[in-house]
């Protein structure tokens, strides 16, 4: 089992920038993929960015170049950069761990609201 919790989000004009962390705990946090979801309003959960073991990453389309994920494993944390933010950006954001897919991950923590306002 692993317990997640976010923080970092708020409310942003449109080319702000916020940082996302998700705490963990429970299973060793070094061993599991980690992920960040967001759930915007009438749209389908999307898979932003995710990061493995190795600290190898992959992005979303709409957010390469902008949002950045890494971890550190000494603090059993995972953060997500999110920079030149849109208001297509607003969503409530959840961190993820585990086996990771389309339609969510094995573990969730509670979700954070972004919001970017124009």
């Amino acid at each position: 089992q692993v317990q997640l919790v976010e923080s970092g989000g708020g409310l942003v004009q449109a080319g702000g920038s916020l940082r996302l962390s998700c705490a963990a705990s429970g299973s060793s946090f070094s061993t599991n993929a980690m992920g960040w979801y967001r759930q915007a309003p009438g749209k389908q959960r999307e898979l932003v960015a995710r990061i493995t073991t190795t600290s190898r990453t992959n992005y979303a389309d709409s957010v390469k170049g902008r949002f950045t994920i890494s971890r550190d494993n000494a603090k059993n944390t995972v953060y997500l950069q999110m920079d030149y933010l849109k208001p297509e950006d607003t969503g409530v954001y959840y961190c993820g761990a585990g086996v990771l897919t389309a339609r969510g991950p094995q573990y969730w923590g509670q979700g954070t609201q972004v919001t970017v306002s124009s």
